[in-house]
């Protein structure tokens, strides 16, 4: 039965990625919202993983809603799998985002066609402005999610009159969150290293200044990717801010900025 409805599911979502709506935000569908994760669950269960039937809290529809955002890119041409990436959000498949190449984000860019090539320079920077932009509620999302997770242990081993099968689905919605935690994890580092590789290349294929603008957003995105990694989700009251102790090198510590020689007219 539930392969029958995988297969059903298949026709309906070949190329059809979650619609999205104003800024990138994922707009309601009864199919994507509902039918589909419902026949998702199902494959699942039926797969042994964990499956909890816990209505979502307000923290946890929160970071679904945010971390979303990061397992797609709807502003570039599906250069992030977002099809295959909604097979993985409604559960009809497994991990698969492991398997994504980060050439994609370079081979988008090479490909469009921009009036002048430092446009493309400009493109990854403001690509990688929004995503910093974006993290700091993220992060503090996920944070209350895994404090929800926390008081949630702590009830269930309380409450004498709670479901009968309360400590499984405690669990289980558990795992349901570490799973969206470290696929955000991988998503966030796969940008980190597809803007880093498009910027390698474009140095070769396109040198120009505004290279060094690019690569001072991707210095300033670099501590997020190595905070989610470590699991450090929880930011303090400074605002936000992250620090890091030390940097790598800045690929222009080897870098000669082209020089560009003027045509003489005989």
């Amino acid at each position: 039965m539930v392969v029958g409805l995988a297969v059903v599911c298949a026709g309906l979502l070949v190329g059809c990625a979650r619609p999205t709506g104003d800024f990138g935000r994922a707009a309601p569908s009864v199919l994507h919202d509902e039918i589909l994760p419902t026949i998702g669950a199902s494959r699942a269960a039926a797969d042994g993983e964990p499956v909890s039937d816990f209505n979502l809290t307000d923290q946890e529809r929160e970071m679904h809603d945010r971390v979303w955002r990061f397992l797609i890119a709807p502003h570039t041409r599906d250069w992030f799998y977002d099809t295959a990436v909604e097979w993985q959000r409604t559960r009809l498949a497994g991990t698969v985002d492991t398997q994504f190449l980060a050439d994609r984000y370079y081979a988008t860019l090479r490909s469009t066609q921009f009036q002048s090539s430092r446009v493309r320079y400009r493109k990854v920077e403001n690509d990688i402005v929004i995503d910093i932009a974006t993290l700091p509620t993220t992060f503090a999302a996920i944070c209350r999610v895994i404090e929800v997770d926390r008081q949630r242990a702590i009830a269930v081993g309380n409450v004498a009159l709670g479901r009968p099968d309360g400590r499984e689905q405690v669990a289980a919605r558990k795992w349901e969150n570490q799973e969206k935690i470290a696929w955000f994890t991988r998503a966030l580092d796969y940008r980190y290293t597809s803007y880093s590789l498009a910027l390698d290349r474009l140095l070769v294929e396109t040198p120009h200044e505004e290279a060094r603008a690019v690569d001072a957003q991707l210095a300033m995105l670099e501590p997020w990717v190595l905070r989610a990694k470590a699991g450090d989700f929880c930011l303090s009251a400074t605002g936000g801010n992250v620090f890091k102790d030390s940097g790598h090198p800045s690929r222009y510590e080897t870098y000669v900025a082209p020089v560009e020689i003027p045509t003489i007219r005989k």
